[in-house]
């Protein structure tokens, strides 16, 4: 049996924040921002727009584009560092947004792979038999961490949800072929949030400083990971697939930034027509990216049936991996 992605939905904030408008901001300009990271707007949610309503609202462009009710929902997992609240999970915010009464609900935290942490936690609980199918969903909301007096950081990211619904199929050769998982934990310091934990918790003055409520990445450091464990990571699950790059129809990596991009296609000899980019126009959503550009990969008629596709993430953790589906 193999988990079969049915539909494919996205949303982000209405609120578009430029390159130019970041200008009246932070000491930065266009030129800037375009040569190192690819990006030229990023969307910003506004007051009411949280990581639980946009992804309420990609559940639901999912759950139509597949044919399917919220009650006959099995599992949700929402991927996000950014919950509404610490607790209750934002999953099953998003539950009682959609009315699947029916579902087992839970939050999963693996920054930027999240999404591909989440799918492979879901098609594996429904090859056990546990489940029939899934609604998996990435999402963040960085806008509300980021330190805008930073320009190393606040032009990279944007805020936006993405989500697929899974559902197990026999006897076929669509669907989630093969994954691999990685973490290394001495990297944790690269990119974190300190404050809000058990470590700084509200309830402490030290929590407060400014700096450890707000995003922090050793961008150097990053960068010279993200390529060569996105490199790595695509090797190891093709080579696990029985296949090689050249069977890949379609590459979707985590919407980074367009050098980290174009430097891990360079590394698997994928053609510029094989890459699926839409950095430009909202930035790295975090866990959001992938399930966003799958929505619309498909929504632009470039991820049809039977297609390989490869995905690939890294985030905070550090973590990373890499799924291949037939579609």
């Amino acid at each position: 049996m193999r988990s079969v992605i049915q539909g494919a939905g996205h949303a982000v904030p209405s609120k578009v924040l430029t390159n130019h408008d970041l200008e009246k901001l932070v000491e930065t300009n266009d030129e800037w921002i375009t040569q190192r990271t690819g990006i030229k707007e990023r969307r910003i949610v506004s007051p009411g727009e949280t990581s639980a309503t946009l992804s309420a609202e990609a559940a639901a462009m999912a759950l139509a584009r597949a044919g399917m009710r919220a009650d006959e929902i099995e599992l949700i997992i929402v991927a996000t560092v950014t919950p509404d609240m610490q607790f209750p999970s934002t999953a099953c915010l998003v539950q009682r947004a959609l009315g699947a009464e029916n579902a087992a609900a839970f939050d999963l935290a693996a920054a930027c792979a999240g999404f591909i942490y989440s799918l492979c936690t879901a098609s594996s609980m429904i090859q056990t038999g546990q489940f029939k199918n899934a609604l998996v969903i990435g999402v963040d909301t960085l806008s509300n961490v980021l330190d805008w007096t930073d320009r190393s950081t606040c032009v990279l990211f944007g805020d936006g949800a993405g989500a697929v619904v899974l559902k197990g199929v026999e006897n076929t050769d669509r669907g989630l072929v093969k994954t691999v998982l990685f973490s290394d934990g001495r990297g944790a310091d690269h990119i974190n949030i300190e404050a809000g934990g058990s470590r700084y918790p509200y309830s402490r003055p030290e929590c407060f400083n400014s700096h450890r409520q707000k995003l922090y990445m050793a961008g150097s450091e990053v960068y010279r990971f993200a390529v060569t464990a996105m490199g790595d990571a695509c090797c190891k699950v093709l080579n696990e697939a029985g296949l090689t790059t050249e069977d890949v129809d379609l590459f979707v990596p985590h919407q980074a930034n367009l050098r980290i991009i174009d430097s891990a296609a360079k590394r698997l000899n994928l053609p510029p027509e094989k890459v699926f980019v839409n950095v430009q126009k909202y930035g790295n959503t975090s866990g959001g990216s992938i399930p966003i550009a799958l929505s619309e990969a498909v929504e632009q008629g470039k991820l049809k049936q039977g297609m390989n596709v490869l995905t690939v993430g890294f985030g905070a953790g550090v973590v990373w991996g890499a799924n291949l589906i037939k579609w």
